[in-house]
């Protein structure tokens, strides 16, 4: 999913740079056909395709199947741009746009994560549709050579992936690109169970009003998002308040606030089965909506069809970055080196050469990932890789973070107060939108904050570098009934460094965030079954950060820091033990927070090295 029109122009920006990048207009190099293509019961889809002129022989197809709208309607109106590796075009590929169902111009009605269809039933779902769009392109595209390729980046990247599932014979080559993946444990709408409100509310006021009908005119009086969100107050509120019966999916996400059968059968990542095609799952390091869904989508791809060409590449990229532009900066980091434009041309357009095209190319790593910190490109032939070692820190004295595990009896302990939430970003007072830098910014601006507590080690002595899985394991206790904890790893840049950020700017004392997730803590058992926190009494809390590829440099520090809200990219947690989607203001009161550091109780951040 992407968080408002304004993330949805990212795919869009990628398509009118290819536009720009060539000397001739689209129309001047393609011919343009449109269909109604029919599903199995009847509906029709829409499905713009573009064939290549003066470009002898057969080629293959590259099919985006996406809810945005497949592109401007009309046999003489044409689009900016395809996306993808310039080479692409070259080699000349033909392009295909398919609106999905109940979106567009399609027939039918739209079903957010339309869940996949049991053994044994009788239906539709999204790979039935895929089967059948392909079996018509195949049948029915001029100068087409049988084989087809899916690819998306979000939701978009969700059909890829799904398109895959009881493959069509025709289907050589899927690319689910941040694949929207499950909205409840790791994507989007939720992280562990905590709701991701700014994106989540931002994102359904134009992407899920009624076909036909007008969505709400949420006006917030000039307000920040921060004191927008703030003085909205509960959730419940927001029905009356806002959206007035204009928006029932959002009341479908609010009746749904367990990992139930509604979220389970949204899951791609498990339903990734009979998949019988190469497959490249393509990811961000730095990807605010949907980096769980491309390390899950792989792993699961990777574990339940033995044997297929399945392949994970991961940079260090915001969401869809990799699609434009050299890919060199993001925020204040510099990575030497244009890691999108290798993505596209050295990685992305063989892949597809090798699978649709049959040319006798090397296959992808089996998986492929940028280390940051070091700013490198590294291959693995699995992910995580063998024979990685445990590196564990634990949360000390004063501050300290230490291999050593604790000897003595301690806590650190903070007011979280729901009417003043820790702000996830420096300028929380005047943005009124979600910066996709967050994932990486400097977190100095909560050095002055009293609800949180850091961690930190001295200055290395060596590189240390860390790979593969993250897990925080922290003990607490909070005077109230529930908590969520907000773990952030940072990399403290030395006070001497002559490094700069890309506007020029000093990057001495910079700490930068490298990995953060939030944990409702009611989950820490179960996500279909919370359970209360008993008052004071020290609980531990367990869950697992995405993947890492990062070397903290000699000189360095590595920070730790543990909140409980991160406001108002994630809600407030109302320190009750209450169906939050159900709570009223009146719930909602501060409690203190206590992070234990001792023999019983020794909190740490897992990690993994080489």
């Amino acid at each position: 999913m992407l968080k408002s029109s304004r993330i949805l122009l990212v795919w869009l920006m990628a398509l009118c740079l290819a536009g720009v990048a060539t000397a001739q207009r689209v129309q001047d190099r393609y011919t343009k056909y449109e269909y109604m293509i029919p599903m199995r019961d009847g509906v029709k889809l829409y499905t713009q395709v573009y064939v290549p002129k003066n470009k002898p022989g057969k080629h293959p197809i590259i099919m985006e199947r996406t809810p945005y709208g497949a592109g401007p309607q009309g046999p003489e109106r044409y689009r900016g741009g395809f996306g993808g590796s310039q080479k692409l075009q070259e080699e000349g590929y033909i392009f295909a746009y398919q609106d999905v169902r109940g979106k567009g111009a399609s027939e039918g009605d739209f079903v957010n994560v339309r869940p996949q269809l049991k053994p044994g039933e009788k239906g539709i779902d999204e790979s039935t549709d895929t089967w059948d769009a392909v079996d018509f392109l195949v049948k029915n595209v001029p100068d087409n050579n049988g084989s087809v390729g899916l690819w998306g980046i979000s939701y978009p990247g969700f059909y890829a992936g799904v398109g895959g599932i009881n493959t069509h014979p025709n289907l050589k080559a899927i690319s689910p690109q941040a694949p929207v993946s499950d909205w409840f444990l790791g994507d989007d709408v939720h992280h562990n169970g905590a709701f991701f409100l700014q994106d989540t509310f931002g994102f359904i006021q134009f992407f899920d009003v009624p076909r036909g009908q007008e969505g709400p005119k949420v006006d917030k009086e000039g307000k920040a998002d921060y004191d927008f969100y703030l003085s909205a107050g509960a959730l419940s509120n927001y029905e009356s308040k806002f959206l007035q019966g204009k928006l029932p999916y959002w009341q479908e996400l609010l009746d749904n606030g367990t990992y139930n059968a509604y979220w389970k059968d949204r899951a791609l990542p498990p339903h990734m089965r009979n998949v019988k095609c190469a497959v490249l799952t393509v990811g961000g390091m730095y990807d605010a909506e949907d980096m769980w869904g491309a390390f899950n989508t792989y792993a699961h791809t990777e574990r339940q069809n033995k044997g297929i060409n399945n392949f994970l590449v991961m940079g260090p990229w915001f969401h869809g970055m990799w699609a434009f532009g050299s890919g060199q900066t993001f925020g204040d980091i510099d990575f030497g080196v244009p890691t999108s434009q290798y993505y596209r041309d050295e990685i992305e357009f063989p892949f597809f050469e090798k699978y649709l095209n049959g040319k006798d190319v090397a296959a992808p790593a089996e998986a492929t990932m940028f280390e940051t910190g070091a700013n490198v490109w590294r291959k693995f032939d699995q992910w995580p890789p063998k024979g990685l070692k445990p590196f564990d820190l634990y949360l000390g004295e004063g501050g300290s973070l230490s291999a050593t595990k604790p000897k003595k009896d301690g806590s650190d302990s903070y007011v979280y107060d729901p009417a003043d939430p820790t702000p996830y970003i420096a300028d929380y007072k005047t943005s009124k939108r979600r910066p996709r830098e967050y994932m990486i910014a400097d977190q100095r601006f909560l050095s002055e904050r009293k609800d949180l507590v850091s961690y930190q080690t001295p200055a290395l002595e060596a590189d240390q570098r860390v790979v593969g899985p993250v897990e925080a394991d922290i003990w607490v206790s909070t005077t109230g009934s529930d908590v969520d904890l907000v773990v952030k790893v940072i990399d403290v840049w030395p006070a001497e460094t002559d490094a700069k950020t890309p506007r020029g700017e000093s990057m001495a004392n910079y700490q930068e965030l490298v990995r953060a997730d939030v944990f409702r803590g009611k989950f820490r058992d179960s996500f279909e079954h919370p359970l209360p926190f008993l008052p004071g009494m020290p609980t531990r809390v367990k869950f697992n950060l995405n993947d890492m590829l990062h070397t903290f440099r000699k000189g360095h520090k590595i920070m730790i820091q543990v909140q409980s809200a991160w406001f108002p990219l994630v809600d407030r947690n109302p320190n009750k033990f209450v169906d939050i989607y159900k709570a009223k203001d009146s719930d909602f009161s501060a409690a203190t927070i206590s992070i234990y550091r001792d023999p019983k109780h020794p909190s740490a951040i897992r990690f993994k090295t080489q």
